[in-house]
């Protein structure tokens, strides 16, 4: 259990590299989802729009909020959007950044299923086989208009329908849904590859010294987050530790020979008196907590230095 919550906590950290194979490893995730998915159309006039557009949009909006979940700095970023300013003023632009850093890799998975439905055709396909104009096909002509509905409707499923399985109206309408399907899923990838090529050539062209303390006080902020966690917990050990030892005070000697490995006199209790700084108290610490949120201290530690 605690190796898991270890390995847990690696993957929870703020390093790039992890977030981006966490990114990858969801756009794989996403990918084999769409191949193991076993697609079948209604073909049903009514339903046929909401189940190709809801296969299409509705699990990139669960990819999203995965990548999002799996981001540590999601909490963190919003930690530091609702936090009073206290002693701290909250920097708007390290806000911006962690944000934009935060979106960027949540939006590698959900993109990927979107440009791989579009490419493979079967979404927009079953979603709007119902909306082409029937004029354009001539298969179509001589058939009523209510007809022509069904038949549309019924296109993305050619082995279901006897009728329709061989039919070259069908076919033809299943080729054009499909060709527009891949121009718009092409384009988009294409549309990417360019945004991504100049946000990273023209990235040298704006302030490196606004993006450099972006990116360092972002870290700086989830780094102080993960520290003030680890010493709260800590504090709590030898708190509670404390409380135990006092509630158990006529029980020390079995303690001491049973479960709790005791320091002796003199020995670690100072040092741990230190640490609690004087912390007595269930409401010493709340007021510490309360303290920590409302007031964060200033980033300055000229006055530590010259004690």
């Amino acid at each position: 259990m605690d190796r898991f919550r270890m390995i847990f906590q690696y993957f929870q950290s703020n390093s790039e590299s992890v977030m981006n194979g966490i990114c990858g490893l969801l756009a794989l995730a996403s990918v084999k989802m769409y191949t193991s998915f076993d697609f079948s159309c209604p073909c049903l006039p009514q339903y046929n729009m909401a189940y190709g557009l809801g296969i299409m949009f509705i699990p990139p909006i669960v990819l999203f909020l995965c990548g999002l979940i799996l981001n540590r700095q999601s909490l963190v970023m919003l930690e530091e959007w609702r936090r009073p300013p206290g002693h701290r003023k909250k920097d708007p632009a390290v806000i911006r950044y962690m944000c934009s850093s935060i979106m960027q890799r949540a939006m590698v998975a959900p993109v990927v299923w979107i440009v791989v439905t579009l490419l493979d055709g079967k979404c927009l396909i079953c979603a709007f086989s119902g909306s082409v104009d029937p004029e354009k096909f001539a298969g179509f002509a001589n058939v009523s208009t209510a007809q022509v509905q069904q038949l549309l409707a019924k296109v993305p499923c050619k082995d279901e329908d006897e009728l329709m399985r061989n039919n070259t109206s069908r076919k033809a309408v299943s080729r054009y849904l499909r060709c527009w399907s891949q121009a718009l899923g092409w384009s988009i990838l294409l549309i990417l590859i360019i945004a991504a090529f100049l946000a990273r050539w023209l990235r040298p062209c704006f302030n490196q010294a606004t993006l450099l303390q972006a990116r360092h006080w972002s870290n700086y902020i989830d780094i102080e987050q993960k520290i003030f966690e680890e010493t709260c917990c800590e504090h709590s050990r030898l708190f509670a530790h404390k409380c135990i030892l006092h509630f158990f005070e006529s029980m020390k000697q079995e303690i001491k020979l049973h479960s709790f490995s005791l320091p002796r006199e003199g020995e670690r209790a100072e040092g741990e008196e230190d640490f609690l700084q004087g912390i007595t108290d269930q409401d010493q610490v709340n007021k510490l907590l309360k303290t920590w949120y409302h007031e964060k201290p200033p980033l300055d530690v000229s006055q530590a230095h010259q004690r």
